[in-house]
């Protein structure tokens, strides 16, 4: 069983703090259970569930450290881990920039789990791509997709008294559909903490039409056009720009936010006032655990853009030292602010524009103006006069979410977009924008 209680941890925590000699010491004990199934070419190919538990241990001397991980826990394999650990950062060199463990923190804790996904089983799986084949077949379509869940548990402390266990569940589902003849692709994604808010059903019918409307594309020229970017489609794209939201990044020049000079563009109005952008680990659609799992400071709410101004910037502890002012915890969500609107609406309100059902094969061509080209795919249509009037094939766009954020003219109902594809747990939703740079055309669908 992976799954320890908060009370069999908290043992594992404290014997294993009390095993080490050196100057301080952090412990993380983590467990895992996920279920999986993966179908492709109408078919389920592979299905699985896999367990896994393991400790790891930090210690430091001075400013030397060391690192060990084990997944025995029995007294004498975590004194083995510790002594591992002890004799590592005994050999190791001085970090530079070392920082000692933080102080005990206050950790609220966050509704990251929920009973109803924990109690996924096979069945589940198998309903959830059993659906999207049949509807494929019926169709004479053709579907590959992945549904995973987890239940997992995360414990961390430290010999300052640091001491912090969750929960969490989870799931994840993405289907593409193809046309028998290749000939029209449609996609879908769905992210969810509570199982009662996953419906395979609608999720497989949204990659269904997308597939059935996206036959016979036609060429458009390249050139800048009035989009509505799908939620999916934005999410990388705001996920590569807030990576340049780090103060150290900032004062030494290496962010879209820097100045000349060392200044910073906080407090400077970037984007439409529309735009507000925040993390909040107590968020009711995307919680996530209220610690930074990298250095254990308690998360707080976080307004990163507000208003449309830069509102806050990322200081690690060491950065935060420098500059004397207070370190802040990596942000483990991101939550746009939205309206009611649906895709729909905002498709109805436009004379002429493009769909985009997705982004992909993104990068960046230029960091200090967070520049990023790649291509769209499984779903490109053209609009006009409120209404999808046919497919289109694909384009390569060079564009900054920078200028996109600022060119907005509608935005909708956030959505839930995780897993792989996304850098943070997001809330995202869809958006009208003007003048986005489509550059050429690609044949892929």
């Amino acid at each position: 069983m992976t799954i320890l209680t908060q009370e069999q941890t908290k043992r594992i925590c404290d014997r294993v703090l009390s095993l080490s000699k050196a100057d301080e010491c952090s412990v993380t004990v983590n467990g895992s259970r996920q279920g999986n199934i993966r179908f492709a070419r109408n078919a389920v190919s592979t299905a699985g569930l896999a367990e896994d538990t393991n400790i790891a241990v930090q210690v430091a001397f001075g400013k030397r450290q060391g690192v060990a991980t084990i997944n025995e826990f029995d007294d004498k394999s975590l004194e083995k881990a510790v002594r591992r650990a002890e004799d590592l950062a005994r050999l190791a060199p001085e970090n530079p920039e070392f920082m000692p463990a933080v102080a005990k923190q206050n950790y609220r804790a966050s509704e990251t789990f929920n009973k109803k996904t924990a109690a996924i089983d096979p069945e589940y799986r198998a309903q959830a791509a059993a659906y999207a084949i049949e509807a494929c077949r019926k169709n004479k379509l053709v579907a590959a997709g992945f549904f995973t869940d987890s239940t997992s548990f995360t414990s961390v402390g430290n010999s300052n008294g640091v001491y912090g266990h969750q929960d969490e569940t989870g799931l994840d589902f993405t289907c593409t559909v193809r046309t028998e003849d290749g000939r029209g692709s449609g996609w879908v994604k769905r992210t969810a903490t509570d199982a009662a808010r996953f419906d395979p059903r609608e999720a497989a019918d949204v990659a269904i039409e997308k597939a059935l409307r996206s036959v016979d594309a036609k060429a458009l020229e390249p050139g800048r056009y009035t989009v509505i970017l799908e939620p999916a489609a934005t999410s990388d794209l705001i996920g590569f720009m807030l990576s340049g939201f780090d103060a150290r990044q900032t004062d030494e020049g290496r962010s879209f936010l820097s100045k000349k000079g060392g200044a910073s563009r906080l407090g400077d109005k970037l984007f439409d006032s529309q735009v507000n952008i925040w993390a909040d680990p107590w968020n009711p659609d995307v919680p996530v655990l209220p610690w930074d799992t990298q250095n254990l400071i308690a998360r707080e709410r976080m307004d990163i853009i507000k208003d449309g101004k830069v509102n806050a910037l990322n200081y690690s502890q060491y950065w935060a030292k420098k500059k004397g002012v207070k370190p802040t915890a990596t942000p483990g969500n991101i939550i746009m602010a939205g309206t009611d609107k649906s895709t729909l609406d905002l498709i109805a309100s436009t004379k002429k524009g493009i769909l985009v059902t997705r982004t992909w094969y993104i990068r960046m061509v230029d960091p200090q103006s967070v520049l990023l080209t790649g291509l769209t795919r499984d779903g490109t249509f053209y609009i006009e006069n409120g209404k999808i009037k046919y497919p289109i094939k694909n384009f390569r766009f060079n564009e900054s979410p920078v200028t996109m954020l600022n060119n907005i003219e509608e935005i909708g109902k956030p959505v839930i977009i995780g897993g792989d594809e996304a850098p943070f747990q997001m809330a995202i939703p869809p958006m009208k924008v003007r003048d986005f740079n489509f550059t050429s055309l690609s044949d892929a669908v």
